[in-house]
């Protein structure tokens, strides 16, 4: 049996935020089915780390908060590109 493999594209949703120094990308890997949490792969200076953090709703929508501001992150602002 003989298995052939595509080479396919995966495309996940990104965001980007100027922190006053540099760019840092967000890619939202996942939301868990209960909506208590997002997993985001982070690229900030160079490094990569992935992080879950917890999700908050309010009249705009969830979003996570991110930085030693906790600025708040929403999932609709995320666009895939």
């Amino acid at each position: 049996m003989k298995t052939t493999f595509q080479n396919t594209l995966v495309k996940m949703p990104e965001y980007e935020i100027f922190d006053g120094d540099d760019f840092v990308t967000f890619y939202m890997m996942g939301v868990n089915h209960s909506h208590t949490y997002v997993t985001i792969a982070i690229t900030n200076r160079g490094k990569i780390s992935v992080v879950d953090y917890p999700l908050y709703e309010n009249s705009l929508g969830l979003y996570f908060e991110y930085g030693p501001m906790f600025e708040k992150v929403y999932l609709t602002e995320f666009d895939e590109v």
